[in-house]
């Protein structure tokens, strides 16, 4: 479980650093088109059109996709990134560029707090039963 923490906070923090750098804003790749958030990143898996598709429950983003959205064409398109519920999706409807990087980029930062607390909490278990394993019984006399 540590592995799949550490594998989802890499990746991120790599998104993270995108869209401050201005990723979506300055693409490297498919500059005729918009870019969508998620989608056109190293987050995601199909990002390349010329490779095979990868299903996208493969994706680190998967978790926090809500069950009744897995099956859309772009799940990562349906995470809520606040409290009302706003998802990337939403905010192509009816917001600005400006309004949907700063959500994902407030989801994204909370989110990595969370993931380290998780993953703090899991290193001090398994710590905790490394040493219980290591233990030594004392021989009786």
């Amino acid at each position: 479980m540590s592995h799949e923490l550490q594998h989802a906070l890499e990746k991120l923090r790599a998104e993270l650093a995108f869209i401050e750098k201005g990723g979506y804003r300055n693409p490297t790749h498919l500059q005729w088109r918009p870019q969508f958030i998620f989608e056109d990143s190293a987050i995601c898996l199909n990002r390349d059109p010329t490779q095979k598709h990868i299903p996208c429950s493969e994706c680190v983003l998967m978790r926090f996709v809500p069950s009744s959205a897995a099956q859309n064409r772009a799940p990562c398109r349906h995470i809520p990134l606040n409290d009302n519920g706003e998802t990337v999706d939403f905010f192509y409807r009816t917001g600005t560029q400006d309004e949907l990087e700063t959500a994902v980029t407030a989801w994204i930062r909370k989110t990595i707090a969370t993931l380290e607390q998780e993953l703090a909490k899991v290193e001090s278990i398994q710590a905790l039963t490394e040493i219980h394993v290591k233990a030594k019984a004392r021989p009786t006399e």
